[in-house]
């Protein structure tokens, strides 16, 4: 689905009168320009070529993306919430090209959100493309909604999972990953 555009802005132009701006103030007037701008951005993260490739050999071990950043916004605030998502998979006769992973967590973040929803959204992905052995996700994130207004504590982080197949079945695999993401470089 596109950006209405026209849409946008004007809604913007609202929100910034509601809250007692001049929208045609010097630092506002570009204001709704720069929000559809934005908008469109996040956007173009939805769509990309999930590279995968199947010529893996006999590689069967875990594959292991940490300190992923992300940016997303809460659905029920529309405030940010912003951390670090790690990844891990066990191939099953296909890997993808790491970078994907990256985009995996673009695609889902970029829009209101829940962090609870995401970590599953990029789970299930993962596990629908590839189809590992077993797919683990967990996001560590600050959320602006608690930090900057309401119980206003910005020391605290919310830390989400979703672990399937052998990472859900077999501890072994999974303290395997929690330590891999938590001490050091592997």
């Amino acid at each position: 689905m596109s950006i209405d555009r026209e849409k946008l802005k004007k809604s913007i132009r609202l929100f910034l009168e509601a809250i007692g701006e001049d929208p045609d103030r010097e630092g506002l007037k570009d204001t709704p320009d720069r929000i559809v701008r934005l908008w469109e951005e996040f956007k173009s993260h939805e769509n990309f070529n999930m590279t995968i490739f199947e010529d893996i050999g006999e590689y069967d071990e875990m594959v292991v993306v940490k300190d992923i950043q992300f940016y997303s916004l809460c659905e029920h605030h529309l405030l940010p919430f912003f951390g670090k998502a790690h990844i891990a998979y066990i191939p099953n006769k296909k890997v993808c090209g790491l970078s994907k992973l990256v985009r995996v967590v673009n695609k889902f973040s970029y829009r209101p959100q829940v962090q609870e929803r995401l970590t599953a959204e990029i789970a299930e992905f993962l596990e629908k493309e590839l189809e590992p052995k077993g797919v683990a996700v967990v996001l560590e994130a600050e959320h602006l909604c608690m930090s900057m207004r309401g119980v206003k504590n910005p020391t605290s982080y919310t830390v989400t999972s979703k672990l399937t197949g052998v990472f859900k079945d077999n501890e072994k695999t999974r303290n395997e990953f929690l330590n891999l993401i938590h001490n050091g470089r592997g």
